[in-house]
């Protein structure tokens, strides 16, 4: 038969998960398994309850003494008994007297100094639970508030943190369980066999709460600048995404006002946290795509006024321009008006937001001129072939007398030929008109 049963086997394991919940200790519950399980698998006399408790009370000092008769109880009913009734009744006083035994130790190491101190001066072994679970917490308090201490200040990112937070919390735990009225007691006889590296001293229980407290402080500093940074990192990428979805040249400024705001609150995140040392490195990428952005609102600003003044000009020029025919000096100015205009859309350089704006404008300009071209052109001619006409007219006139009819008649031909050059829209088309109708009547009277 095994020396522990099942039953007594899972009353003993419940208890243990129930000591430690916590997944990062899951190591003490691994060792007092084993050892119990090593106990199922060995043949031999039943596992007594001063057993079980060697199994368990180093790994959990705070074992519940109830438990351990429970399974205990419950071993023995799982074994077969054997023997005569004096060897039942010698196990049951036996039993009986290790209950009483381990019901007086569990009853000298309850946590109150006024039955503590008087048995740690007089039978301190009986204190060696108490010992055991000292020395446990002492030293889990000590390595996890160096651990702590390493986290919270050399951190490389929010994991550190959040990971010294839990170790520091931890450390308060273990230092909390520590008896304050224990400071400056030292048991030789427990260290001597199990080499204690502690001494409750006032001073380094102080020293242990500052180093806690100071940790907290660090940690409630930390977290506030992490979630200020991740406040002010949010408005920028917001910002950053507002600008180039921006419709306007009013959306873009204010999603640049926004970007501001942004690196504003991370220049606000003190240097000597985590946060704000990845806040400096966050913020000098975000300083140079704003420097950016801000050169190319500063030369989309100039484009706008560039194009402003030449939309001035081209309407001065529409304004001239309006209700022809004019003369060629008239229209000249207005080809002046159009080049001034085509010159201030010249000069928008090609990586300037308003670009293309300012190229279809020039497009539109430079039709406009190239028409005006063409009408200074026609206006020229015009009047410079009524001019023509009208001086054939008064040659004719002086020599109508002296020439004979069929050069007359070509005469006036070739003043209705310069007239015919005259183009619709110009100054001289109505003049042009009137004095060709003239000479073509003429013409039929030469040539009935």
């Amino acid at each position: 038969m095994p020396r522990l049963c099942d039953r007594a086997y899972q009353i003993l394991a419940t208890e243990v998960h129930r000591l430690c919940p916590n997944p990062a200790e899951q190591v003490r519950v691994d060792i007092v398994l084993k050892r119990l399980n090593r106990f199922r698998q060995a043949e031999g006399p039943a596992l007594s309850i001063e057993e079980m408790r060697e199994a368990v009370i180093d790994i959990f000092p705070n074992f519940s003494e109830p438990v351990l008769k429970q399974a205990a109880k419950a071993n023995k009913q799982g074994k077969a008994v054997k023997g005569t009734i004096w060897g039942l009744g010698c196990l049951g006083i036996a039993l009986a007297s290790l209950t009483t035994l381990a019901g007086g130790i569990w009853v000298l190491n309850l946590p109150y100094p006024m039955i503590r101190w008087p048995v740690a001066r007089t039978v301190p072994l009986v204190l060696l639970p108490s010992y055991i679970r000292m020395d446990h917490n002492y030293r889990q308090a000590i390595a996890l508030v160096e651990q702590a201490d390493q986290l919270v200040n050399r951190a490389t990112s929010p994991q550190d943190i959040d990971l010294g937070a839990d170790k520091t919390e931890q450390a308060q735990d273990h230092l909390d369980q520590l008896p304050v009225w224990f400071l400056g007691y030292y048991p030789r006889g427990y260290c001597s066999f199990f080499s204690c590296a502690w001494r409750f001293t006032y001073d380094e229980f102080q020293n242990a709460r500052k180093l806690i407290g100071r940790n907290e402080a660090i940690i409630f500093q930390e977290e506030n600048a992490l979630t200020l940074l991740a406040t002010a990192t949010a408005e920028v990428e917001a910002a950053k995404a507002a600008y180039q979805s921006a419709e306007s040249d009013q959306q873009q400024a204010q999603a640049v006002a926004r970007w501001q705001v942004g690196m504003d609150q991370l220049n606000e995140i003190p240097n000597e946290t985590l946060a704000g040392r990845m806040a400096n490195t966050k913020l000098a990428a975000y300083e140079r795509d704003f420097a950016q952005v801000s050169g190319m609102l500063s030369g989309g600003g100039r484009t706008s006024d560039r194009v402003t003044v030449a939309q001035a000009f081209a309407a001065q020029a529409a304004q001239t321009a309006a209700n022809p025919p004019h003369s060629v000096i008239v229209w000249q100015n207005v080809a002046e008006l159009w080049q001034e205009a085509i010159q201030r859309l010249e000069s928008v350089p090609l990586e300037d937001p308003g670009y293309v704006t300012a190229q279809t404008l020039l497009a539109q300009y430079t039709a406009n001129l190239g028409q005006i071209e063409i009408r200074i052109a026609a206006e020229t001619a015009s009047v410079k072939a009524l001019n023509v006409a009208k001086d054939s007219s008064v040659q004719l006139v002086q020599q109508s007398d002296r020439v004979s009819a069929q050069q007359t008649s070509a005469q006036l031909q070739s003043v209705i030929n310069a007239l015919e050059q005259v183009e619709p829209g110009t100054t001289a088309y109505d003049e042009a008109q009137v004095l060709l109708q003239q000479a073509e009547d003429k013409l039929k009277q030469l040539n009935p």
